[in-house]
């Protein structure tokens, strides 16, 4: 049985992903914040796939003792960097549900610094 937190969190992603759908051009660039990191995707829902994906637990940003919003803001910086390696320069921003503040909002702001429009 999931926590009244959890079911609202549910029900804004549903809302936000019946408008918000990723495409070859512009992917959906998709946010998941757990406790301790924070994982960031780009993913093409035509063609059902990934694209590039970037988290706060790879080797080069785990070694770095920062607090939560530094590390959001490095993991976008890197997602950016990694979607101009591929191509990419336009998203739809998918905040899954979360608030857009606090590290949700410092990693879209990096993400935007290093290149990417939405």
């Amino acid at each position: 049985m999931k926590n009244k937190k959890q079911e609202r969190r549910d029900s804004i992603k549903k809302r936000i992903r019946r408008i918000v759908i990723g495409s070859a051009e512009r992917p959906r660039l998709t946010v998941f914040r757990s406790n301790k990191q924070i994982y960031v995707q780009l993913i093409d829902d035509a063609a059902g796939r990934t694209v590039a994906a970037a988290g706060s637990s790879e080797k080069a940003l785990a070694e770095q003792k920062v607090t939560k919003i530094e590390q959001a803001k490095l993991v976008g910086l890197l997602i950016a960097e990694k979607a101009m390696a591929a191509g990419i320069s336009e998203v739809v921003f998918d905040r899954n549900g979360y608030l857009y503040h606090g590290r949700v909002k410092s990693l879209a702001e990096a993400a935007r610094e290093g290149g990417l429009k939405f």
